[in-house]
């Protein structure tokens, strides 16, 4: 029989698999080159993924980062944090040379600032969070959110020099530190609450679907009261404003207690059991779908001149066999392959 603690842990599991699937969803559209297309509804599918599923990946992290750090010394966690985020900063600039819209190298400064944070109480990791979200607007008004991109081909000039590197790592990137590491910092407030309790998940939820809900509510009717601020009142991930940070929080944190509720109540059955392996190799997967699944369209000649329907096609034959590979390779293995290369390493 397992504990409530096992069930949150295989809910998270359920979480990070699901995260995998949209973000494998979201690159595969990028990498495609799809930007519009039919039927409406998977169009709009596309669009409700589009930064949600990043966005639940980091707040994943950041529970599992404060999880993991919870019967560390200070110095032995900031140690040890700062080795992985060496390696993942490495992993990802290598990733980058492949596909631009690589978020690993960014996890490497969200755990350092992790932390440091870390020691906080509840109330000061929440009021950092609120700060640093409120930061990227203020600052977007001194510094051009645009410099760098050509928005049309998704290019970004300048990217191999300190200062651009800096600002699309900081400022401007698909996932820049500041403001997502509050995503990290939610997570790892909500790794502080009593996950295992119904009330918590329900209240997850509840929550974070209302926040997603008053976020995309507010945005609508602000944008149509001043429209000229379309950007700093909207929702989407680029820029990420502050009603776009808290509809993803709102989502990435509805999601997770409707995984822990799932694997809680029905967690013994044989296809649930089927996808939790594959949200403990989500490092592993993540790189090879861009390795390896990116690697084979171009081999079909998949990345012009498809649809979306193509994009769901590839995007789900690759997330099955993706799925199926994780629990063959788990019923072997404790690890998958780069998570046992970052413990190597980095213990």
């Amino acid at each position: 029989m397992k504990t409530p603690s096992s069930f949150r842990l295989e809910g998270l599991d359920l979480a990070r698999c699901l995260a995998l699937v949209g973000m494998v969803l979201v690159n595969f559209r990028l990498a495609m080159g799809v930007e519009h297309g039919k039927p409406t509804w998977l169009a709009h599918a596309f669009e409700a993924l589009q930064g949600r599923s990043a966005a639940l990946f980091v707040v994943l992290a950041g529970m599992g980062f404060a999880m993991g750090l919870r019967r560390l010394a200070r110095s032995e966690a900031f140690a040890l944090t700062l080795r992985r985020s060496v390696f993942l900063v490495t992993l990802g600039m290598l990733n980058f040379l492949v596909f631009p819209a690589d978020i690993i190298h960014y996890y490497g400064v969200y755990f350092l600032v992790g932390v440091v944070l870390l020691p906080l109480g509840s109330r000061a990791l929440l009021g950092c969070m609120a700060g640093i979200v409120v930061a990227f607007p203020l600052l977007s008004f001194f510094l051009d959110y645009n410099l760098g991109w050509n928005w049309t081909t998704l290019e970004y000039a300048g990217f191999w020099t300190l200062s651009g590197f800096l600002r699309h790592l900081l400022f401007n990137g698909f996932h820049p530190a500041l403001p997502w590491v509050a995503f990290l910092l939610w997570g790892m407030f909500l790794a502080r609450t009593a996950l295992h309790s119904t009330r918590t998940q329900v209240a997850m939820v509840v929550g974070g679907g209302a926040c997603a809900f008053l976020a995309h509510w507010l945005s609508a009717e602000a944008i149509a009261l001043w429209p000229a601020y379309a950007d700093l009142l909207g929702v989407s991930p680029m820029p990420p404003m502050p009603l776009y940070m808290l509809a993803g929080a709102g989502v990435a944190t509805s999601i997770i207690g409707v995984c822990l509720v799932i694997v809680a109540r029905w967690g013994q059955f044989a296809g649930l059991r089927l996808l939790l392996p594959a949200g403990r190799m989500t490092l592993t997967l993540y790189i090879a779908h861009i390795f390896i699944g990116m690697g084979v369209l171009e081999a079909m000649g998949w990345l012009t001149g498809q649809g979306l329907v193509q994009v769901a096609v590839a995007a789900t034959t690759y997330c099955l066999l993706a799925i199926t590979c994780a629990f063959v390779w788990t019923t072997f293995f404790e690890h998958g392959p780069l998570e046992w290369l970052m413990r190597r390493i980095t213990r």
